[in-house]
């Protein structure tokens, strides 16, 4: 199943005992492999690994009226930090994940994937049983943000790991089919928190179940460890040859059974051997435009994405919607953001990826135009919907689009440094929205999303390389 010619056999290893040659073969078994059973499954299991992140990320929005009405949140100025507890609750969130992110996210181009991944399962599921029995806000708000810091490192992680273990022509729907399973996770904390955060199951505030059903994935840490490799590529970019490649048999042994027939020939093209990454790779040649783009492009992505989603609840309310009824509406609302990913699984690799960001965008800004001037239920509903659907469809596309733009001996160092600037513009955005809504209502709070919406689309539909159907070393190098 190897490539005829090129034999390791007959390499020279650079200086850190890493053989081009075999490097480039890995790449080309990984991109010759099939669209079968063993390689869904594969995405399937880290999309699992995401779920409870998103359930966890998603929290902020359905828990905060439990936690008010609790009279453990404030709301205006009345808050532990002289603001509303709810902006504070977010902000700590995002600024724990633009530390998780920005700082700790390379541990996983030093130690690997598979490691990583499993660590930041356990951060975040102790942080968040540990923030289900706070109680004051204080503790709440310090907890989350210590949530947030495992959260910053898994959901960098899963990106690298996700691009590096698909071959290049189903890379986009792979992303596409794992934002679905972890976007299940949205309609599931909005339903549970429509069903609980009004109520006191057992004597217990119904909000400190939604936090502690998520500490149940603890269960499955190991259980899905055990059934992820680690990534070939990142192997063979450490000098790991010979783990890679009894991965690389292992898998191409499954995919020849699911298949029923022999693999193609894998096509071997050059592969630079970049070595151990550091900070600095980032910024030469052609990866800095890359990251200055990215950055920009987070700051704004994360302002339209967590702006709408994060303040659905009061968004609604905001439009005369009552508590209990927004939640209701919220709930139908989210089940878009599965649906968005599910219907693109079959069509994503047939676009360009930064194509998607621009229309995905696009496609807020109309929609969100349009919510701020809803007077019924149904409106509402239907803007909403369509909001949330183009939110999917541009999370999905850019995660696709980010860890495409970088080395493998970089890709979670420089993608979680360019990430990072989402959470961090979430810091302050949560507290500007905050201010929006109390100031301008709900119009005023759209209107800011829909101008970051058009600085994104002017970012990737302007600078944004194209990276359609080529393997990521090419992308990587051109």
């Amino acid at each position: 199943m190897h490539a005829a010619s090129d034999s390791p056999d007959n390499a020279r290893p650079t200086q850190d005992g890493i053989d081009p040659i075999r490097a480039a073969q890995i790449s080309a078994r990984i991109d010759r492999l099939p669209a079968v059973a063993t390689i869904w499954k594969l995405v399937a299991l880290l999309s699992i690994g995401g779920f409870f992140e998103l359930y966890d990320l998603f929290q902020t929005a359905y828990i905060s009226p439990g936690l008010i009405r609790d009279g453990l949140f404030a709301t205006g100025a009345q808050g532990v930090f002289g603001f509303s507890d709810q902006a504070a609750f977010a902000s700590a969130t995002f600024l724990g994940l633009f530390l998780g992110a920005s700082l700790l996210s390379p541990i996983a181009d030093r130690y690997g994937r598979r490691a990583i991944f499993t660590f930041a399962l356990i951060w975040y599921t102790v942080a968040t049983v540990l923030m289900g029995i706070q109680t004051s806000a204080l503790g709440i708000i310090c907890m989350r943000f210590l949530v947030g810091i495992g959260l910053g490192i898994e959901l960098v992680t899963i990106d690298a790991y996700l691009s590096e273990l698909v071959p290049k022509r189903m890379r986009s729907s792979a992303f596409a089919f794992a934002f679905f399973v972890q976007f299940l996770s949205v309609p599931s904390v909005a339903l549970m928190s429509w069903w609980l955060v009004p109520q006191d199951p057992f004597g217990v505030a119904g909000w400190r179940w939604v936090v502690l059903a998520s500490a149940v994935f603890a269960l499955f840490i190991w259980w899905l460890r055990s059934r992820l490799p680690e990534s070939p590529r990142w192997l063979a970019q450490h000098g790991r040859f010979s783990e890679a490649e009894k991965i690389m048999d292992a898998l191409e042994a499954r995919c020849v059974k699911d298949h029923g027939q022999a693999l193609d020939e894998p096509e071997t093209h050059n592969v630079a051997v970049e070595g151990r990454g550091r900070f600095a790779d980032i910024w030469q040649p052609p990866y800095r435009r890359r990251a200055l783009m990215l950055i920009v492009f987070h700051v704004f992505q994360a302002i339209g994405f967590f702006g709408f989603g994060n303040w659905l609840p009061a968004l609604l309310s905001g439009q005369g919607v009552s508590v209990t009824h927004s939640l209701a509406y919220a709930f139908v609302i989210t089940l878009a953001y599965p649906l968005g990913p599910l219907l693109f699984v079959k069509f994503a690799n047939r676009f360009e990826n930064k194509w998607q960001i621009v229309g995905s965008a696009l496609g807020s800004m109309i929609f969100g135009t349009l919510f701020a001037q809803q007077t019924t239920a149904a409106g509402l509903i239907f803007c909403g919907v369509m909001i949330t659907f183009c939110n999917a469809w541009l999370s999905f596309s850019y995660h696709s689009y980010q860890s495409e733009l970088f080395p493998t001996n970089i890709r979670a160092r420089a993608v979680g440094f360019c990430y990072s600037f989402s959470r961090l513009s979430t810091v302050f955005s949560s507290l500007l929205i905050g201010l929006f809504l109390d100031h301008f209502g709900t119009p005023g709070v759209l209107t800011f999303i829909v101008m970051s919406m058009l600085i994104v689309i002017i970012t990737i539909g302007g600078f944004g390389p194209k990276t359609r159907n080529l393997a990521l070393e090419d992308i990587a190098h051109r």
